[in-house]
């Protein structure tokens, strides 16, 4: 039976990270290799009276480029649920480590507009452990409410990656590389700016900070967070955006850092409804594609 835990504070991320740091180690640390069978931890985490902190949020817009205003953020929510996140994932029963794990995807789905000045009630688990082609998938689920009201549901999905039985089905045609068209906009970031993009955010995975961590999970640099790419992509459109709206991004190949991409914004209609892409810029290959759909 599902039961639920409520948090005096946010979890620290430095203690948290420790935490994430150890599960690794060998002997003490979780399997390099997980069960699609294994158990998921059937517990939810809550924060109540959760308060933005203004100057978090200034330097998060300033890093992303969305507006500093009176409401959240739509990509802000990512920032928000994450100490939970971590919490579930750094617990000794989750059944993978959060360090070297893959956002894969993230889908944020909001009633209305959220004013900054609004206490939330922030509650996280996870669910739907299961088998994808490179790995294990796991979702983290999180509801946003203010009162009895739910304001905003978010899932993020997360890879686990090593062999499973679909590891030999078929793989679908690969995407030939090609000069992408002229973007509506160019992206610029580097090691500088995602450092602080970590620290607005808390998220502080070692893939994310520096060329030597990210080596030692198989990048040849640091990468920068999926969810700056989503948030960054939202900059030039945030305005024209509904209060009632789903943001549904699939994340492509890493964005190594320092780098320069194509952003792609199409309007689909006049309802705040759009397609969006970021690209590399020589090949054409995706980072990210993403939808925006007014609910």
């Amino acid at each position: 039976m599902s039961k639920t835990i409520t948090l005096s504070g946010a979890p620290g991320t430095a203690s948290i990270y420790g935490k994430a740091v150890a599960a690794m180690l060998p002997v003490i640390g979780k399997p390099a290799k997980v069960s699609p069978t294994a158990t998921v931890p059937d517990t939810r985490y809550r924060l109540a009276d959760v308060r933005v902190d203004p100057a978090a949020l200034q330097t998060y817009c300033r890093t992303t480029g969305q507006r500093f205003s009176a409401t959240v953020p739509l990509t802000y929510l990512f920032v928000l649920q994450f100490p939970l996140s971590m919490k579930i994932m750094t617990d000794s029963a989750f059944p993978f480590g959060a360090v070297g794990s893959v956002h894969i995807a993230n889908t944020i789905e909001r009633k209305r507009e959220i004013g900054v000045d609004e206490p939330l009630t922030i509650t996280t688990h996870a669910e739907n452990l299961r088998e994808h082609r490179k790995g294990l998938l796991i979702d983290m689920i999180s509801e946003f409410t203010v009162g009895s009201e739910v304001v905003a549901v978010q899932t993020a999905t997360f890879l686990k990656q090593q062999r499973t039985s679909l590891s030999g089905e078929p793989r679908g045609p690969v995407p030939k590389n090609s000069a992408p068209p002229p973007p509506d906009a160019v992206l610029s970031v580097d090691l500088g700016r995602i450092r602080e993009y970590a620290a607005a955010s808390g998220d502080r995975n070692p893939i994310h900070m520096g060329d030597l961590p990210a080596r030692a999970f198989g990048f040849s640099k640091a990468i920068a967070h999926g969810m700056w790419s989503a948030a960054a992509a939202l900059a030039n459109i945030e305005a024209q955006l509904p209060g009632e709206v789903t943001y549904d991004v699939q994340f492509g190949k890493p964005l190594l850092l320092p780098a320069k991409v194509n952003l792609y914004t199409r309007r689909i209609d006049g309802k705040g409804n759009f397609d969006i892409e970021i690209r590399n810029r020589r090949k054409g290959y995706p980072h990210l594609t993403a939808t925006l759909r007014h609910n």
